[in-house]
């Protein structure tokens, strides 16, 4: 099961920049997106199913062009789950998650901290997360949640760690919340594969900071750790160039 997750930062915006063409090439068996900023009756799903994508779900915010996340899968799941139930995450659109036959895929956008009022309402998300995540490994233990988690785990995943330490996405306490959720039962596919640095997955569009490799590392695919020995790779697609994010894949067994 080959499994990509991308923040298109706008997926009518992605796709004007070749975003199908490249999804026909990738050719994974299910990708989450993140920051679709769209509804679907904005979105081209016939050009999509006809790209090989035929279930297409869903779940934008309340709040028109922010937010909000899908996932397109070739094989029907069994189930699919808006949301998590918590009215101050759902809103916006940021958690839907797909039931196969022996995993579930969930595409995660978890807030930006971009001013004290959005931090605040990121810590609470993050700890209301945590919680939900706690109880749906009791009856899902085979778990994949892929996405924007707008955090850098350690120094190695950002170009600056010196500069970047005050700033949101690389606070100590959002730092340490990312590493007890992967302690809590998640492995960092990407890392369990490659320890080397200057791999990111999102660039500032000022500054030439993509053409510089001036990047973060803040979108994973976080698998259960009862997945491990099924892990056969994950990676980072830089080359692909429809937002200021990358797509980042996995595959498992």
């Amino acid at each position: 099961m080959k499994i990509i997750s991308y923040n298109v930062n706008g997926i009518r915006a992605a796709i004007n920049k070749g975003f199908i063409e490249w999804l026909q090439q990738a050719n994974p068996d299910v990708i989450c997106l993140q920051e679709i900023k769209a509804t679907q009756d904005q979105i081209p799903v016939d050009d999509i199913t006809a790209a090989g994508y035929p279930f297409q779900y869903y779940y934008p915010a309340n709040k028109k062009g922010y937010s909000g996340v899908a996932i397109l899968s070739k094989t029907k799941p069994n189930n699919i789950a808006y949301g998590t139930g918590i009215h101050h995450m759902d809103f916006e659109g940021r958690n839907l998650r797909a039931d196969f036959d022996d995993v579930s895929v969930m595409s995660l956008y978890l807030p930006s901290g971009t001013n004290i009022e959005r931090l605040d309402h990121k810590f609470m998300f993050m700890d209301d997360f945590q919680t939900y995540i706690n109880e749906l490994k009791l009856t899902i233990p085979n778990l994949v949640i892929c996405g924007d988690y707008n955090i850098c785990h350690e120094a190695i995943d950002i170009h600056d760690p010196v500069r970047n330490k005050t700033v949101s996405g690389f606070l100590p306490q959002e730092r340490a919340w990312l590493d007890a959720f992967m302690k809590s039962g998640f492995i960092d596919s990407f890392r369990h594969f490659n320890k080397d640095p200057h791999h990111y997955s999102w660039w500032s569009y000022r500054a030439g900071a993509r053409g510089n490799n001036k990047g973060w590392r803040i979108d994973y695919n976080l698998v259960s750790n009862a997945l491990e020995n099924r892990l056969k790779r994950a990676v980072i697609l830089p080359d692909a160039m429809h937002s200021d994010h990358c797509p980042i894949l996995v595959e498992i067994d």
